[in-house]
């Protein structure tokens, strides 16, 4: 009762402190921006790029460039090999190594600074859905975040490992104890192997929350079914909350309705290796947009997706910001991060609160034939489609057609389903319907038969899986993406399709 009360009170502090910044969201931006070029004006970024000078966002933005990560690479290189003062002052504590590239992994800083933030965020989430909730609960029992392993590696002084691993050293005293899974069993790198074992040990545990990407929880709650032969609410009938991030839960929810059996509450967040962004506020039906937090030492630029595109790096702060509008989302950041382009796209649903919906991924946009398509128009396609035919799905992803000896180029949705439709052609039917709906230049295309219809290809029970397994990227924090400019996925998933 006395942690309830506690964790009750201790929810109404920092949710009003939350709240009392909503009116001030362009003052504190400035200031994030002011207070962030002044601690690193003397780094060798600072100098390179005239901070000293600096007074003005109009003034950051004439000095500093959007950059990915390989354009920030020359700097990152400098602090992996232990140099100091870089972009930002001294070293950071740790590097969050994310998955391999064309070009190689990647590691993001994280300083003393930033994984305050990053831990900071994570609690605040759970205690607005307390207070907002009125669920307490959860509290009272075992909390398990599938995640990677939280083994580091120290090289010139700096930690190295995965977000999710370095996340497990500040787990918050309020859920230290009865976390899952054992520190022990986190340490399993094999996927597989880490998944069977935390099996053997939350089974006929009081389960009350379990976060993951979908994919992967999907996977640990699917192996328990088979073993138990019960729903997960009968085999954790006090699980009450679902904590997911990184990709949108829709595609998921009928497949994880079916695993739980029940109702449950999903708790929407936005974490990523640069910064933990945004969460859930408000838990009303299929609200699910995500409050940016502005005030946590991030400072955010925004580039219209469609101008990015095009070549057009133009640059707006929190105040000129519009509504519905797919912007690109830029950050600097107390981890040394200077108007650095994550590759994640949103759109603004309230600008009072700014509150937000994760779009997809610059990256991840299919333009073959200039479509301009988006991973939130494949996914919104892709729900009206299940939901008209009664049909659940596992993964998907969409590849361009080009070389048709025999028709017109077209998309690949490559599938893998729960319960196949009905009538496959009606169901593709729909899909493509709703790509007109959703996707002028799409509907364009295809009024102007250059391109056809497009095909799905069914890939069998397991085939993603296997495809991420075949390129190092089962389990963890890694995601199929939804859209490729190219066919390097679909090629492979080809040879496991029926």
């Amino acid at each position: 009762m006395l942690k309830r009360y506690l964790a009750r009170l201790f929810s109404l502090i920092i949710v009003k402190k939350i709240e009392s910044t909503y009116n001030k969201a362009p003052e504190l931006q400035a200031k994030t921006l002011k207070q962030l070029i002044k601690k690193a004006k003397t780094t060798e970024f600072g100098r390179d790029h005239n901070f000293s000078n600096i007074f003005s966002h109009k003034d950051f933005c004439n000095n500093v460039p959007v950059r990915d990560y390989e354009e920030l690479r020359p700097y990152i290189e400098k602090v992996v090999n232990g140099e100091k003062n870089i972009l930002w002052p001294g070293k950071p504590l740790y590097f969050a190594k994310t998955s391999g590239t064309t070009s190689g992994a990647k590691y993001i800083p994280i300083t003393k600074e930033s994984i305050k933030t990053h831990i900071r965020s994570a609690r605040d989430a759970l205690l607005n859905y307390f207070l907002k909730t009125k669920n307490f609960k959860p509290l009272n029992g075992k909390h398990m975040f599938l995640q990677g392993s939280p083994e580091l590696e120290k090289k010139q002084g700096i930690y190295h490992g995965r977000l999710s691993g370095i996340s497990a050293h500040y787990v918050p005293k309020l859920f230290l104890r009865n976390r899952k899974p054992s520190w022990t069993n986190n340490c399993i790198e094999d996927w597989e192997e880490k998944v069977e074992a935390v099996i053997q040990e939350t089974v006929g545990e009081k389960m009350t929350i379990i976060a993951g990407i979908p994919s992967w929880v999907q996977m640990y709650f699917e192996k328990i079914v088979l073993k138990e032969g019960k729903t997960i609410s009968q085999i954790f009938p006090d699980l009450s909350l679902y904590v997911y991030g990184g990709v949108s839960y829709e595609p998921y929810r009928q497949i994880f309705d079916k695993l739980f059996g029940k109702s449950i509450d999903t708790l929407a967040t936005f974490p990523a290796s640069e910064g933990f962004f945004g969460y859930q506020d408000q838990f009303n039906k299929d609200q699910t947009d995500l409050l940016l937090l502005l005030n946590n030492d991030i400072f955010y630029e925004f580039v219209k997706a469609e101008d990015f595109l095009s070549g057009k790096y133009d640059r707006v702060s929190i105040k000129d910001v519009e509504l519905d509008v797919n912007y690109l989302l830029i950050i600097s950041t107390s981890a040394g991060l200077w108007s650095y382009n994550i590759g994640d796209t949103i759109k603004f649903t309230s600008i009072d609160p700014y509150r937000i919906i994760v779009s997809g991924r610059i990256k991840h946009f299919l333009s073959a034939f200039g479509e301009h398509v988006i991973s939130e128009e494949v996914e919104k396609a892709m729900e009206a489609a299940t939901k008209l035919h009664n049909v659940a799905i596992r993964e998907f992803t969409v590849a361009p057609k080009i070389n048709s000896v025999d028709m017109l180029p077209h998309h690949e949705w490559y599938v893998e389903f729960e319960n196949f439709p009905e009538d496959i052609s009606a169901f593709t039917k729909s899909l493509d319907n709703e790509m007109i709906n959703q996707n002028i230049y799409y509907k364009d295309l295809i009024d102007g038969k250059i391109l056809k219809s497009l095909e799905v290809i069914s890939v069998e029970r397991g085939g993603f899986n296997n495809y991420m397994k075949s390129v190092g990227r089962l389990g963890g924090q890694n995601k199929v993406p939804r859209l490729s400019n190219d066919r390097k996925i679909a090629d492979k998933l080809k040879t496991i399709s029926t």
